[in-house]
């Protein structure tokens, strides 16, 4: 059992940055990978980036490759997503999710558990 809360989202002018956080809430001590995937409105929701439990293994969709870092502090019970050069398509709400299965992968899914998400408005 697992909860996850999105944070960070807001507007930003096309070329800026912005970091989402995701709080990962355990009520066991089971471990999780850890993904951010996104939706607009009218289209199909997309893989972002996903981490390994460790933090050793990440994965990147192609749209965000060389813009978006994602990385996570066990400790803090935090996973974040740095978003650099944003552009206007990258507007969407923007969803952490996590699951157990093979949690040192960082796989683009499948996930059981989903936050309620954070918008991001990208201006032109």
């Amino acid at each position: 059992q697992v909860q996850l809360v999105e944070s960070g989202g807001g507007l930003v002018q096309t070329g800026g940055s912005l970091r989402l956080s995701c709080a990962v809430s355990r009520r066991t001590f089971a471990t999780y990978r850890i993904a951010w995937f996104r939706q607009a409105p009218g289209r199909e929701r997309e893989f972002v980036a996903a981490i390994s439990w460790s933090g050793g293994s990440t994965n990147y969709g192609d749209p965000v490759k060389g813009r978006f870092t994602i990385s996570r502090d066990n400790a803090k019970d935090l996973v974040y997503l740095q978003m650099n050069s944003l552009k206007p398509e990258d507007t969407a709400v923007y969803y952490c999710a996590a699951d157990a299965t093979l949690p040192w992968v960082a796989s683009t899914g499948p996930y059981n558990y989903w936050g309620q998400g954070t918008q991001v408005t990208v201006s032109s």
